[in-house]
């Protein structure tokens, strides 16, 4: 039998909404493996069946520059809240931004990049850390780009231009009116930053990810009692209802909180008078995915673990 560590049933308490007490039964459950344990949670009932594996934050910025048919996102972590608010980490995150539009989100290119004023990225994130007094990382970066279109952008708790807690990129491709198409991409971009959409449309839904939570959904409506012939029904019911919270194209728009979000675009070009299309979208969360030290609750944790 695997040994459950306090660090895994915090770990599974924070992806899944679940009690501590519940998550390392999960995990015992389970011998250790975390995802079976989520599975395992989701189909007792006992989960919040949280769709991303990290909930903690992390401190720094969001970075955006678009230019042109291209954007970029960067994300540069610190280790306190304070550093978001200096001059010289802001100019340094929004410099990379501008470097990130010519490396197509390639980070190892991005890092090994020429920094204005001499040496790369890398080299400059060390100076930064000496300036500063705290450590500080580049995290990741991304680009969206279009030939006959535009790129949009939005930055939610913005602090500077361009810079705030989560931005978006959203590429329309369209030969319509730019101004009009700046105006729909801000607005599903503002979109996107509110219901965090996990993909473009149903075909793009990852195969292995769909056919998980069919098998929850499927083990779910079992338990139920219902015969298998009406459990397919309800899986697929339920598959709709699962494409309504991640697909960006089948979610409902939060700007009216009725219309999907397909239906708004195709709206649009009759409005514009030529096709409209979304040809991807991007959102950077800050802190999203990476776990932030807490002391007193891993104490707590511990004393139920063991």
């Amino acid at each position: 039998m695997a040994d459950i560590t306090a660090a895994a049933v915090k770990e599974l308490r924070e992806k899944s909404g679940a009690g501590m007490m519940d998550c390392k039964t999960a995990l015992t459950e389970c011998d250790g493996d975390m995802e079976a344990a989520v599975d395992w949670l989701r189909k007792k009932g006992l989960s919040a069946a949280a769709k991303k594996a990290g909930r903690a934050a992390a401190e720094g910025l969001v970075g955006m520059v678009v230019e042109g048919g291209t954007g970029a996102l960067v994300e540069v972590n610190a280790e306190t809240d304070f550093v978001a608010r200096n001059e010289t980490f802001q100019e340094f995150v929004t410099n990379v931004a501008k470097l990130a539009l010519t490396h197509s989100g390639d980070d190892e290119a991005l890092k090994a990049a020429a920094y204005e004023g001499g040496g790369s990225v890398d080299e400059a994130v060390v100076d930064l850390v000496a300036k500063i007094g705290e450590n500080i990382g580049y995290r990741r970066s991304a680009s969206l780009s279009v030939d006959a279109g535009v790129v949009c952008g939005y930055v939610h708790n913005q602090v500077s231009a361009g810079l705030g807690k989560i931005g978006v990129l959203v590429a329309l491709e369209s030969a319509g009116e730019a101004g009009k198409l700046e105006e729909l991409g801000r607005q599903l971009a503002m979109h996107v930053a509110a219901a965090q959409p996990q993909y473009l449309d149903v075909a793009s839904v990852d195969t292995s990810a769909l056919e998980r939570e069919r098998e929850v959904l499927a083990d779910q409506a079992r338990a139920s009692g219902k015969p298998e012939e009406i459990v397919e029904k309800m899986v697929e019911g339920r598959l709709r209802k699962f494409y309504e919270e991640v697909v960006l194209s089948e979610q409902t728009y939060v700007i009216d909180g009725e219309t999907k979000v397909s239906k708004v675009v195709e709206a649009a070009a009759k409005e514009i008078g030529v096709p409209v299309a979304i040809a991807g979208f991007t959102c950077f969360t800050l802190g999203e995915g990476i776990e932030r030290r807490e002391d007193d609750f891993a104490d707590e944790v511990a004393k139920l673990a063991n």
